[in-house]
């Protein structure tokens, strides 16, 4: 028998219920503060879109561009800053590690400078980073590590020195390194190779020494990698057999190195999946 009219009332009551609940709730001072901090420290180009004093929209006002908010009990929080491509200049804002929700923080492709502040592992429920195509310096801090939900950290093309720091390998889940167009020096860490789920590794064009060997020295090693790029660095020696004869690896580029003669510095296994080109993106 169809629904009479009446029949539908108590769940339209509670879907009116359900919009009048998110629509009052407020935006957590915490993250209020943390994104007006910002909003005073970055360029014309991201404060002009920044209107009003809530970051999640308020009134008739919507959300800032490039923040995403989420009901969690009667608060809203910011779980997503993407502030990309505006030409932002001047240090990293330290007020982003205040979201402690946040989920993504992509800021790639400005002119930031500096250090990337230890303070930065306070964000526990971050599953994307990505500061490439910046003027980021110092070490890469390994306080990273304690970032136990990142699946992709992008920090290719800025100006970070010193080691890999070995603390990357404390983070199960993730699946693409990118670090590609740095100034690192020493040995990757081999405890990288412990990681479950790394897909693709991506030290190319910094000055990275040691063998091969090194990398593979903890046995089932690298077990998922499909794209290994190491190429113009300073390593030397030979590549080892088990690199040709990983089951998943698909793109290998070690050209622009130190090896001996006669070794091969293009390995392809495979042609790329589209499903895998993702770490592109």
């Amino acid at each position: 028998m169809p629904p009479t009219p009446f029949t539908s009332l108590p769940f339209v009551f509670v879907t009116l219920l359900s919009i009048l609940h998110l629509s009052h709730c407020k935006t957590l001072k915490r993250d209020v503060k943390a994104l007006n901090e910002i909003k005073a420290s970055l360029g014309w180009r991201v404060v002009y879109a920044w209107v009003g004093d809530d970051p999640c929209g308020d009134g008739d006002l919507p959300p800032w561009s490039g923040v995403t908010c989420s009901t969690v009990g009667d608060y809203r929080v910011v779980t997503e800053l993407e502030v990309y491509a505006v030409s932002i200049v001047g240090p990293f804002p330290t007020a982003v590690t205040s979201l402690l929700d946040l989920t993504r923080l992509d800021l790639h492709n400005n002119k930031l400078t500096g250090p990337i502040p230890p303070q930065i592992g306070r964000l526990k429920r971050l599953k994307i980073l990505n500061l490439r195509w910046n003027k980021l310096q110092d070490a890469i801090p390994p306080e990273i590590g304690q970032l136990k939900s990142l699946t992709h950290l992008y920090l290719s093309f800025n100006n970070f020195k010193g080691e890999i720091p070995k603390e990357l390998a404390n983070l199960p889940d993730l699946r693409y390194l990118h670090l590609h167009e740095n100034r690192l020096t020493g040995r990757i860490p081999p405890e990288l190779g412990t990681l479950q789920n790394l897909r693709h590794l991506d030290a190319g064009n910094n000055h990275l020494v040691g063998t091969l060997r090194e990398l593979i020295r903890i046995e089932g090693c690298f077990p998922a990698l499909r794209n290994l790029y190491l190429d113009h660095n300073q390593f030397s020696g030979r590549i080892p057999d088990p690199f040709y004869k990983h089951l998943f690896l698909k793109e290998m580029y070690l050209e622009g190195n130190a090896f001996r003669p006669g070794v091969n510095p293009i390995g392809f296994h495979k042609v790329l999946e589209v499903s895998d080109s993702d770490f592109l993106a």
